[in-house]
């Protein structure tokens, strides 16, 4: 775990401040960032740049100050990132099947961009939306820990890890603190629900327990630089989780296995044994010496 993150201070990750941030959101039109626009308002000053002003754009005037901009003019991402305490750095290509010219465009340059413009203007931190495509190229039976070699998937994969690297470089060596976040599957879970969604049984993250992560990056303390996992707490998981919890206190609330319809019916976090003293009726060996 130590590999993966470093605290502006040793033993030092304190709990986040009541401070009503200022924060700027990219990609604020999109999937995640609507739904953190929409469930975060009241607790931050929100900016919200969206590429259109579209009817999409217009939805999100209830909740913050709506900006266009693009994140490949670095420029205007420096005029954007004035006065700003965090960037929460959504926008980008998604798809795993992007094209290069797209994926460079987006996600390298316009990137490189937004932490070139959050380091220019003083802003305090960027929280990066990385992807589980980061590391999707490891075995389907291995748990991905934080601390282990990136192995992207595709392409798309490849692009998130540079955000990393150069996420850690603007740490180590700008002072600008960097929380990047691989996020799983981000879906509603109506959509985890059906039938169908056991293709993410392992690597769901519901919206709330996203959002939940996402604010808690935004206020921790203490942190220059940390990979997270970006799961809901499913009794099987794609990527291990356990540093968000130890070090911002992720409490993440929800679990694939107990919404997908054929594995809810299995009740496994009945059945399915810890293999520990954790498993009822097992005694310990040093309950007698003790």
């Amino acid at each position: 775990m130590s590999q993966s993150f470093t605290a502006n201070h040793h033993n030092s990750l304190s709990d986040a401040t009541a401070l009503r941030r200022k924060v700027l959101v990219t990609g604020a039109a999109g999937n995640i960032g609507s739904y953190f626009a929409g469930h975060s308002h009241d607790k931050y000053a929100l900016t919200l740049m969206v590429h259109d002003n579209d009817e999409e754009a217009k939805k999100l005037e209830q909740f913050g100050e709506v900006v266009t901009g693009d994140i490949t003019d670095l420029e205007q991402m420096k005029q954007l990132c004035q006065g700003m305490d965090v960037v929460v750095h959504l926008a980008a290509d998604p798809s795993p099947s992007a094209t290069w010219d797209s994926i460079r465009e987006l996600n390298i340059e316009g990137t490189y961009n937004v932490f070139v413009a959050a380091k220019a203007a003083g802003c305090r931190r960027v929280v990066y939306a990385s992807s589980i495509h980061a590391v999707s190229g490891y075995p389907a039976d291995v748990q991905v820990k934080t601390s282990e070699p990136v192995n992207p998937g595709d392409l798309y994969g490849v692009s998130k890890c540079f955000g990393e690297a150069l996420g850690r470089y603007m740490a180590e060596q700008e002072n600008l603190s960097v929380i990047a976040i691989r996020i799983g599957s981000f879906q509603p879970i109506e959509s985890v629900r059906k039938e169908s969604g056991i293709g993410m049984v392992d690597a769901w993250v519901s919206q709330r327990d996203l959002n939940q992560l996402i604010c808690k990056c935004i206020d921790a303390a203490d942190i220059k630089f940390a990979i997270f996992h970006g799961l809901s707490d499913n009794r099987f998981k794609r990527l291990d989780i356990s540093d968000a919890k130890e070090l911002v206190g992720y409490a993440p609330e929800d679990d694939a296995s107990k919404e997908i319809p054929q594995v809810k019916e299995l009740e496994l976090n009945q059945k399915v044994g810890a293999h520990s003293m954790q498993d009822g009726g097992q005694k310990s060996g040093l309950r007698e010496e003790i």
